[in-house]
């Protein structure tokens, strides 16, 4: 193995395992999709922890692709495991459904870890904000208040950057 590529799986496992926070970009189409998700919930969407499509994860990707629950169900299929799983399998390149799904959620500006936080409604940024340890992540009510607040914190996030006057990132290509 060559030392670039295993200095770039050290910085991979770093990432992943260390308590390092990675949060979603805050996007006006992030923010959008999270409240609308928040609000089919609230208006008595169909909801089932243990169904890929219909979860906590599975709502959001329905509002961010457009893709049906028993679409995105299907997907989940072709790879094992929960949405924490899949999005720490997840390849790019791979071509596989479940991927394609996720990557169209990382163009909205979600990270890989705002999957697994939202899961099990665990990211601490959102908890502390909402004054409380811990929500019941298969509860109907706990997941529309995580969405409202996560939401809201990212609006936050939105507006300090606007504010501050942070410049867009340019490709490099450009």
């Amino acid at each position: 193995m060559t030392a670039p590529f295993l200095f770039h799986l050290f910085i991979l496992s770093y990432i992943r395992y260390s308590r390092l926070i990675i949060m979603a970009k805050a996007s006006l189409e992030l923010i959008k999709a999270i409240r609308r998700t928040a609000k089919h919930l609230s208006n008595r969407a169909p909801y089932q922890w243990g169904h890929m499509g219909s979860c906590n994860c599975g709502h959001l990707a329905q509002e961010i692709t457009r893709v049906s629950k028993a679409d995105i169900h299907s997907f989940a299929l072709h790879s094992e495991g929960s949405w924490t799983d899949q999005s720490r399998a997840y390849c790019a390149t791979s071509g596989l459904p479940m991927d394609l799904l996720i990557s169209s959620m990382l163009d909205v500006g979600l990270a890989l870890e705002d999957l697994e936080y939202l899961e099990k409604l665990a990211d601490p940024r959102v908890l502390r904000r909402m004054g409380r340890p811990r929500l019941r992540f298969n509860k109907r009510e706990d997941v529309i208040l995580y969405m409202r607040t996560w939401a809201d914190l990212l609006e936050d996030d939105l507006v300090k950057g606007i504010a501050l006057g942070v410049p867009k990132a340019v490709p490099m290509n450009q």
